[in-house]
This record gives C-alpha cells, sequence and structure tokens, in this order.
C-alpha cells in the first residue's frame, strides 16, 4: 500500500473508506479535493481503476475481513462504511474493525426509494429465484454477480438468465463457471438509463427483470420503469433495514471536510 503521506507533509486527517458504491467513490473524490488523506478500499481490480490516481488517496484493493480491516486502520480518524445496502458482512466487519482499532465509525448510507406499484417485493434472493423459476421466459438479472447462484442452481433456470455483471475477468469467469451461456453474458457499468434498460429487455425478449431495493443512485427507478415499458415483470429484493446510526452522503461529507460537493448535473 502506498504511504498515504508520500509527496508532502502528512495530512491533517486520515480517512479509511470502504468504497463499494458510486456514493462512496465520490466521497472519496471529495476527500482527495479538501486534501484530506484517504485510503480507499475496494474490492476488485476495477473499483481500483475508478478512484487510482486521485492526489492523497491511497487505494487498497481485495477483500480483507475485520482483523486485517483493524490493523490497516491504525492511525486512521474515522472508517467510512460505503459499502453497497446489501453487503451485510462487510458492514458487520467494517464496524467491527473500527472498534477493534479504536476508530470512529460512519456509515454512508444510500437514500430509500418509493415503492413501485407495478413492481413485485420480496424479502430475499432466494423469494426471487422462486418467483422467476415458477414462470417462464427470459430473464434480466441485474443484481450483480454474488446472487447469481441461488438463480444459476434451479433446474432449468440457468438457461433462461442473461445477467449484467460489472466488466471484470475475474467476475465473468465466475459466471462462466456457473453454466451460464456466454452469449448470455451482458458485461457493462453501470448505472444505466431507462432506455437502454428498455434496449437491452427487449433485445433478449425479457419477462423478468431482477433487481435490488438499490435506491435512484443504483438507477432501481429506471430499471423497474424499464421493465414496465418493455412488457417485462420488475422482481425488487427489498433492502435490508440501514442502523439507526446511519448518515446520508451530504451528511458524511460536512462531518469529514465540513464542506459538501457541488450536486453532479
Amino acid at each position: 500500500m502506498d504511504d498515504i503521506s508520500e509527496g508532502g507533509a502528512p495530512y491533517p486527517e486520515r480517512v479509511a473508506v470502504f468504497a463499494g458504491t458510486t456514493e462512496g467513490r465520490r466521497l472519496v473524490e471529495h476527500l482527495s479535493a479538501c486534501g484530506v488523506g484517504t485510503i480507499a478500499f475496494v474490492a476488485t481490480s476495477y473499483g481500483a481503476s475508478l478512484i487510482s490516481g486521485l492526489p492523497h488517496v491511497s487505494v487498497r484493493e481485495g477483500r480483507l475481513d475485520a482483523g486485517q480491516m483493524a490493523h490497516v486502520l491504525a492511525g486512521c480518524s474515522y472508517a467510512v462504511d460505503a459499502t453497497h445496502p446489501f453487503a451485510r458482512q462487510a458492514h458487520a466487519s467494517v464496524r467491527e474493525a473500527a472498534e477493534r482499532a479504536g476508530v470512529g465509525y460512519v456509515r454512508l448510507a444510500r437514500p430509500a426509494a418509493l415503492k413501485h406499484k407495478g413492481a413485485r417485493y420480496v424479502a430475499d434472493v432466494a423469494a426471487a429465484a422462486d418467483v422467476v423459476a415458477s414462470g417462464e421466459g427470459a430473464v434480466l438479472l441485474a443484481t450483480g454477480s454474488k446472487e447469481l447462484a441461488a438463480f444459476a442452481g434451479r433446474d432449468g433456470l440457468v438457461e433462461r438468465l442473461y445477467p449484467r455483471v460489472l466488466p471484470d475477468e475475474e467476475v465473468i469467469a465466475q459466471v462462466r463457471a456457473l453454466g451460464v451461456p456466454r452469449s448470455h453474458i451482458i458485461a457493462m457499468q453501470g448505472p444505466f438509463s431507462r432506455e437502454l434498460n428498455i434496449a437491452m429487455l427487449r433485445q433478449i425478449g425479457a419477462a423478468w427483470l431482477v433487481t435490488k431495493e438499490s435506491g435512484a443512485v443504483g438507477g432501481q427507478d429506471d430499471k423497474i420503469e424499464a421493465a414496465l415499458e418493455a412488457g417485462a415483470v420488475p422482481v425488487v429484493i427489498e433492502r435490508p433495514l440501514e442502523p439507526e446510526d446511519a448518515c446520508d452522503f451530504e451528511q458524511v461529507c460536512l462531518q469529514l471536510t465540513g464542506t459538501v460537493p457541488q450536486p453532479i448535473q
């Protein structure tokens, strides 16, 4: 890992950001612009490429357990958990690591989205797999690669799946290992516009779209509206509840820098 103070004197704060989301990357960019020494943790080389080269930022790639995190957090002021709303194990590990290291823990939560009347909401991944397995037709699976096994393991379902995953070689290899036909893999980085979602759904003749309740930042509204227009049934996996001490993006920026970035145009 790079020295956080490389190229100059140590910075007044040292913040660790577990940046597995769009808002996590935005926070790292804001900290960099404010001159705050930052360690950005990402799980994949693709994630690292999105924030590499920022001033005052050291990027660490790879998954860590709580003990490994605690070791790296030594000397930091804050540990910001900006991982995905569905990454329950990551949330627990970052919080535990911060407690072990004696640094402040901040959960950066994504704003909730409104419910759509035309969507079918389910409690978890297994329930979503039950729904699409009970029907027929192609499935645009926009849940990410981690949940793919729950769908691919159902009898007769893998040939109906069109998983949309990150364009990462390791991820694509995992998808292929589950038996998904090569021609069914959609390797693209989101978020995706409503128009692009409609085009994809129509191209594969989708009867279903499965997504997570990831909020507006995750493109949830565009996906659901696109499915309804394309004649596909949107199946939405409900988001786990956030802890009471969770903060939104502006609150975290104010806490760490005293400022907030300009809204994205």
